[in-house]
């Protein structure tokens, strides 16, 4: 993940919830794919307007939502559905702890900004036929259809493990030469310590 140039999928609702986004009777599984299907099923089922039911926005990749989204269970799951169904970016004023976290191990960036910014782009979109916002993770900026652009902020080894689509095993393996070296050091310490006290 580098940039993500997509239409947006609006949902302008605070305290998602795990729940809302993957409901408890399909965590059977410990696959990470297949679940994109059941994304949101019972807030598609209970309302035909919902937006993923609109074929406008069957493609988007970047979700907008309102605060504290991913609340509720630390379930991974909800994080692998929305990575299954394609999605790459939320962007909300903030998100639960362990969602973000989650978020991120499974190359999900959570893009944590201003709530008027977030009001604004929800009324922007409602007047277009096609509301298309760049997200560039490498520049840290997002630019929405009016070309006007905002700087984000993100954590380093965040940013690192999305654009080398990594998690932390993967980011433990490639500094094992790092870690012997220091094993070796840590060993060569203790074994002259030892022999100072004769």
């Amino acid at each position: 993940m580098r940039e993500i140039k997509s239409q947006i999928l609006p949902l302008p609702f605070a305290d998602i919830n795990t729940d809302l986004i993957l409901p408890a009777k399909y965590l059977t599984t410990t696959v990470t794919h297949g679940l994109g299907v059941h994304l949101f099923t019972d807030m598609r089922k209970m309302d035909p307007s919902f937006p993923m039911n609109l074929k406008k926005y069957a493609h988007a990749k970047i979700i907008v939502t309102r605060r504290n989204f991913g609340c509720g269970s630390s379930r991974e799951h909800a994080a692998w559905a929305l990575v299954d169904h394609g999605i790459r970016v939320i962007i909300a004023p903030s998100f639960s702890d362990i969602f973000y976290s989650n978020a991120v191990k499974n190359h999900l960036l959570p893009l944590a900004l201003d709530a008027e910014l977030i009001e604004h782009i929800f009324a922007a979109e409602k007047q277009s036929a096609e509301y298309i916002i760049d997200v560039d993770l490498v520049g840290q900026k997002m630019t929405l259809p009016d070309e006007t652009s905002y700087s984000f902020e993100i954590n380093g080894y965040d940013k690192h493990a999305l654009i080398n689509e990594i998690d932390n095993l993967d980011y433990l393996l490639s500094q094992l030469d790092n870690i012997n070296a220091f094993d070796e050091r840590h060993r060569k310490n203790i074994f002259l310590d030892t022999h100072s006290l004769h």
